[in-house]
């Protein structure tokens, strides 16, 4: 499959909505609020921070079908700046195909591009298998992990995963 990674226009917001709202409402991977409204989550997602490095992008077939997402920013403002984050989602019908490989693997290049010092994932739910071990196979590590910091739908209380990667 042929995927490629740009920056996220407003018209593609149609597009990442239906996975968005998905994702969220399974509750089993996001800490985003389930009742957030249309309108909050295109905020939420497509402008994740006021900071000038800010940027949303889409992974597309050659079709130019939206894939997937990723949003990333600075971890924390001001002496916390130096620290990229990011957040990413996948099309249930794209999953498994390299897609959220591909997002973070330019994630990951944005972030050395504009200086960062490092990379923070501040909330990976430890039961989401898939994204520990994509994100320790790019380079991250568990930092540290907050038990029963997220209260899964059918797994009840599960903690939370810190990931860090360094950049060169």
């Amino acid at each position: 499959m042929s995927v490629q990674i740009r920056v996220a226009t407003a018209d593609d917001w149609a597009a990442i909505w239906p996975f968005f709202h998905e994702i969220v409402a399974a509750r089993e991977t996001y800490t985003y609020d389930p009742e957030l409204t249309e309108e909050q989550a295109r905020a939420l997602w497509m402008s994740p921070s006021s900071a000038a490095l800010s940027r949303t992008t889409v992974a597309v077939d050659a079709d130019g079908t939206v894939l997937g997402s990723a949003n990333m920013y600075p971890n924390r403002p001001g002496p916390g700046a130096h620290v990229a984050s990011a957040s990413f989602m996948v099309d249930g019908a794209a999953r498994g195909k390299g897609v959220g490989r591909l997002l973070c693997e330019d994630m990951i290049a944005w972030a050395e591009r504009s200086g960062f010092r490092s990379i923070q994932f501040n909330a990976v739910v430890e039961t989401n298998e898939s994204a520990v071990h994509l994100w320790q196979s790019l380079g991250f590590r568990i930092a540290g992990t907050v038990p029963e910091a997220f209260d899964h739908p059918k797994l009840g209380y599960v903690g939370l995963h810190v990931m860090y990667r360094p950049l060169p």
